[in-house]
């Protein structure tokens, strides 16, 4: 009697651990490649949360907000859920190609989200187009890699070339509206990819208000000295100051300001470091009265992304110990794309995810114009941008007009009057 009882129970445990087989889930890998390490190191691991954070979104069920894929649990009635493979390029190109060499080759991922740094993105996402595989963009900005005519690539972000028509639009406004007298300007910027880029597209835009620059002055990314740079700002003394900074650059080139006592009539930064939390922490007050272009702020989601707040809360907050900003923001944003993709596809095969990116609308709770949509190019023609100032730790938003929730500080404030 006894045996026949434990034979009985064997053969139900037999049966029920193939049922749950039978029902597991399958895996679909995906790479996030971000500099975890060197001098963008805090920045590259709030992308890497940003993207675990969307993947726990995917995978639960969140019948509490209202997106895409929120009710379920993982891909096609549970068939599929999402696994990151973690990959740090420490903000080396060349580390980036091999690192991206190795994600596709040897962990087998399906497709890659990366790199922050517009120079890792460029030779990662070429190994992708070799390959005929996916890679997806949040963040980087240098217009040139919408300009190579890939086919398997694919950004959300606006281009360094829409932030800087934005930018000349604003100094346009603020002559026109405050008789703001702002007439030359000066740049600096990291001798990199997305630095050069940046400069060329703030020259070309500058152009066309008969903008004088008076200063074009480039430096090292990971610097530890910015003060022969500042002093060719402040020598130049530009009305304007276009800075395409990252992470600890962008905090010495503001603190190097600071020890110099000058300050131009306004500083606006392209996309990263002015928004990331952590820097503007460390800044403290300092970094009072610097503007830049953000898609995202705490501030702007409450009114407009009021969805992106519940994911922020649920999922990234618990891992970051901060809110989402507007590069980390954009990397979840495409790993959401990508599964709204492949559920749409009927499931991981990449020529039919392809054809869905290339043609589909998605929509996006984490994106300000709550959409997106990729051109021929791979680029999102839904991209939006906003200015803000930021003022004790709050990003303030002054521009457009249609966004605006505060009047600026105008000029900044100098050092020796705070």
């Amino acid at each position: 009697m006894r045996k026949r009882v434990v034979i009985a129970a064997m053969s139900v445990l037999s049966a029920a651990l193939l049922a749950s087989s039978a029902f597991a889930a399958e895996e679909i890998k995906i790479g996030a490649l971000f500099p975890l390490t060197g001098p963008a190191a805090v920045s590259g691991q709030n992308c890497i949360n940003s993207v675990l954070a969307a993947a726990d979104f995917i995978n639960e069920a969140n019948p509490e907000i209202n997106a895409p894929l929120a009710a379920g649990e993982g891909l096609l009635g549970g068939k599929y859920v999402i696994k990151i493979v973690q990959a740090d390029h420490q903000g080396k190109p060349d580390v980036a190609k091999s690192e991206a060499e190795r994600l596709y080759n040897q962990e087998g991922v399906f497709a890659i989200i990366g790199c922050y740094n517009s120079a890792a993105t460029k030779p990662a996402s070429a190994v992708a187009e070799r390959a005929k595989k996916i890679f997806l963009c949040g963040c980087s900005s240098s217009a040139e890699l919408t300009e190579r005519g890939y086919k398997y690539f694919f950004r959300h972000a606006p281009t360094d070339a829409i932030e800087s028509v934005e930018f000349v639009d604003y100094i346009e406004y603020l002559n026109k509206e405050q008789n703001a007298g702002i007439k030359t300007l000066g740049l600096i910027y990291e001798n990199t990819e997305f630095g050069k880029h940046a400069a060329a597209e703030a020259q070309k835009a500058a152009k066309k208000i008969n903008l004088e620059i008076v200063a074009d002055v480039p430096f090292n990314n990971g610097a530890t000295n910015l003060n022969s740079e500042v002093q060719k700002l402040k020598a130049a003394n530009p009305d304007a100051v276009f800075g395409a900074a990252l992470g600890g650059d962008y905090s010495l080139w503001v603190r190097t300001m600071k020890q110099l006592n000058w300050l131009p009539k306004i500083a606006i930064n392209y996309c990263t470091g002015y928004q990331n939390p952590a820097v503007q922490k460390e800044l403290g007050d300092d970094g009072n009265f610097f503007m830049g272009g953000m898609g995202f702020s705490p501030e702007l989601a409450k009114k407009f992304m009021p969805e992106a707040i519940k994911v922020q809360d649920k999922y990234y907050t618990p891992r970051s110990n901060q809110p989402f900003d507007s590069d980390s923001i954009q990397e979840a944003v495409m790993l959401m794309v990508l599964a709204q993709a492949i559920e749409k596809a009927g499931g991981p095969d990449t020529e039919k995810v392809l054809q869905v990116l290339r043609t589909e609308e998605f929509p996006s709770i984490m994106s300000l114009s709550g959409s997106v949509k990729f051109g021929e190019d791979g680029q999102n023609v839904k991209a939006l941008s906003v200015i803000t100032q930021l003022e004790s730790q709050k990003y303030n938003t002054v521009f457009p007009l249609k966004y605006k929730d505060s009047e600026p500080t105008f000029p900044m404030t100098p050092w020796d009057k705070r």
